[in-house]
């Protein structure tokens, strides 16, 4: 690892540390996510500072040597020793931990868990992208003993913490759960900071760019390798290509604010049903996240799941800031100036969608929309986002512009008055509560 990387505090490593304490080698750890959302840092990182040594196997530049090792481990001293003489590494029992770096590449050490868990002489902790662990381990036992936990961009809080700002998210966290107006000033500079989360990204590599260059155009670099990655990821699930074009067209189908992802119009002539499993492995991936239609929003919206209505939405929102322009030059992606001067036009609302979409999702929530159609047929109201609220659910809608009027938001409220908790409407202004609707600054959606 080169010494100029710039290490992230990260909320993972929490979960890491409870994972360690309560646990206590029982199970390996698992940490799935997309690619380049720093998986293997944050590994290693925990490794240095948690055991008194480990070994890091890296499946994705392994030498046939190590790979071949997984293929028989009924001696596991030998494996062991085999281990330490390769990496030039000495282990000490219930004190080091051995990472499984892109698991997915070599199926049989995932398969070796079971034994090397139930052998306790050390720790084993896992990192993969999901796109290719559900592919390669169709012919392996899955161990039981894994404890998965997903991994995500970093989220708005993670991204102050890498600015050094530890202040902003807790005095914001008192504020929402007090129902607290900030004040204009105040206000916009928190827009001002929030948009700047936009254009940048949670991508570490992203986010690191920009420190050391205080450089739009060199983030904007940086986000292009991490696309180009993903496209290539998304040939390996699917070789014809389509999900790379579904990939390639989120910001055009937002754009669109129609009622569901339009497949025809990403590839032509293609129909639905073809793709549904394409759509499965790109939520799969984490690269996506994906809103389903629920049917008959209540309590337990997995069950009102409509498989086929659905929108798409990119797991970064900086990553889709640049997926909106990358068949043009930097200098013409329009959102990096429009979105620091605030000067975002109503057609790009959808930018904003894309960053509740993310930020509900790093919260843990899964996502669901509405559509109501209009008394007389042929259009349709739309509640941008439904979440789970206790026993009932609370219905979202996003404004990026004017936001007076909430007829979507009133129609659903009017629907399904008995099962309503909350009503919310998150938008670019101050926090407000009104005739029983929370207007709430979208930096603040993370709370919800």
């Amino acid at each position: 690892m080169e010494d100029n990387t710039i290490y992230f505090k990260r909320k993972m490593y929490d979960t890491m540390l409870r994972w360690k304490s309560e646990r206590k080698g029982d199970t390996a750890i698992l940490i799935q996510g997309a690619r380049r959302i720093g998986k293997s840092t944050i590994a290693e990182e925990f490794a240095r500072n948690e055991y008194k040594s480990y070994i890091l196997i890296d499946f994705s530049k392994v030498s046939k040597e190590v790979s071949d090792l997984f293929n028989d481990i009924s001696d596991l001293n030998y494996l062991f020793l085999r281990l330490q003489f390769i990496y030039q590494v000495q282990l000490h029992e219930r004190e080091s931990v051995i990472i499984f770096d892109e698991v997915q590449l070599q199926p049989l050490a995932r398969q070796a868990i079971k034994h090397l868990v139930k052998d306790h002489r050390y720790d084993y902790i896992e990192t993969g992208s999901l796109i290719s662990v559900r592919s390669k381990s169709r012919n392996i036992i899955i161990p039981s003993e894994e404890t998965k936990v997903n991994m995500y961009p970093m989220d708005y809080e993670e991204f102050r913490w890498a600015l050094g700002d530890t202040a902003t998210i807790p005095l914001l966290r008192t504020a929402f759960e007090k129902k607290m107006p900030l004040g204009e000033a105040v206000h916009r500079k928190l827009m001002r900071d929030f948009r700047l989360y936009m254009l940048v990204g949670g991508m570490p590599q992203a986010v690191s760019a920009y420190i050391k260059t205080n450089n739009f155009s060199a983030v904007d670099v940086a986000k292009r390798d991490i696309i180009a990655l993903y496209e290539e990821d998304f040939g390996k699930i699917d070789d014809s290509g389509r999900a790379k074009a579904m990939y390639d067209a989120i910001p055009a189908q937002l754009s669109k604010n129609a009622l569901r992802y339009q497949v025809s119009k990403a590839i032509p002539d293609e129909k639905l049903e073809r793709v549904i499993n394409i759509v499965k492995d790109m939520e799969d991936s984490m690269t996506t996240n994906i809103a389903f239609h629920s049917d008959d929003p209540n309590a337990g919206l997995a069950l009102t799941k409509n498989d086929e209505y659905f929108k798409m939405y990119a797991s970064d929102t900086g990553l889709f800031v640049t997926l909106a322009f990358m068949d043009s030059d930097f200098t013409e992606n329009i959102i990096y100036n429009q979105l620091l001067d605030d000067k975002l036009s109503t057609n790009l609302g959808y930018v904003y969608e894309n960053v509740i979409a993310q930020m509900l999702k790093a919260a843990g929530k899964n996502l669901f929309y509405h559509t109501i159609p209009y008394a007389e047929g042929k259009k349709y109201y739309e509640i941008d986002f439904v979440i789970s609220d206790k026993h009932k659910v609370s219905p979202i809608e996003v404004k990026s512009s004017g936001y007076k009027s909430h007829k979507s938001l009133d129609e659903f409220c009017v629907k399904f008055s008995d099962r309503i908790m909350n009503k919310y409407l998150i938008y670019t202004k101050d926090y407000k509560r009104e005739n029983g609707i929370d207007y709430i600054p979208v930096y603040m959606t993370m709370f919800l």
